[in-house]
């Protein structure tokens, strides 16, 4: 009988330390999580105005229904870890902000900053396109995702000057130099060989790229 008892009597035991330090660990683990600080704390400024934190720093019951181009306001909170005041610097958590009915895709172009195409062609006709990925500023505030897709112009250069082109056309165009500095060797080479097309082939260059229908190489734009 004082065999078996022994022998319940331990596993009991255990299971009782075993549930003692498991209940001990747990609070000391949520501590560590809780201390955590969030990334976003980085773009948050302390202790400055709350309606002056960016977008990121705060969560806000948007309204979806508020008139379209009007200004409308929004109760807004402080996400934790973000400490800010008010207009007699007392700290709050809880504060509104004013801002134009509109989603973050119809802002104006000056409002986010969006990819860049190195792959298409800038001087085609039609004008080709790209999918562009946006982001809008950190001070604007929007409704919807800040960050959204967008059809944009090929708009990018590859640092060619039109007025240098122009100038060389008309100088050494007959030597092909216009179509060299843009990177076009074959009509250089053309050019070269055939002394401007007998100064025909020069004088259509000047025109074409004066207007800018002949543009560098590789797809972009002038300077």
């Amino acid at each position: 009988g004082s065999l078996m008892t022994t022998k319940l009597t331990q596993p009991q035991s255990t299971l009782a330390k075993s549930l003692t330090s498991t209940s001990t660990n747990a609070p000391y683990f949520k501590a560590l999580e809780s201390t955590e600080i969030p990334p976003y704390v980085t773009n948050c400024p302390s202790n400055g105005l709350c309606s002056r934190l960016p977008p990121d720093c705060m969560t806000c019951n948007t309204n979806y229904s508020c008139i379209y181009g009007k200004t409308a306001t929004f109760d807004c909170k402080v996400k934790p870890h973000v400490h800010c005041v008010d207009e007699n610097n007392h700290e709050q958590e809880n504060f509104t902000i004013n801002m134009t009915c509109q989603f973050c895709w119809q802002l104006a172009t000056s409002d986010y900053v969006c990819t860049n195409s190195t792959n298409c062609m800038t001087v085609s006709c039609p004008r080709q396109r790209y999918n562009a990925t946006c982001t809008v500023r950190d001070h604007i505030h929007c409704l919807g995702n800040r960050v959204f897709p967008k059809m944009l112009y090929c708009n990018w250069t590859g640092g060619y000057k039109w007025s240098t082109a122009l100038a060389l056309s008309i100088t050494l165009g007959g030597f092909g130099a216009d179509r060299f500095y843009l990177g076009q060797w074959r009509e250089g080479l053309g050019k070269l060989f055939s002394f401007g097309g007998l100064g025909i082939w020069t004088l259509i260059d000047v025109l074409l790229i004066g207007v800018g229908y002949v543009g560098p190489a590789d797809g972009s734009l002038y300077i």
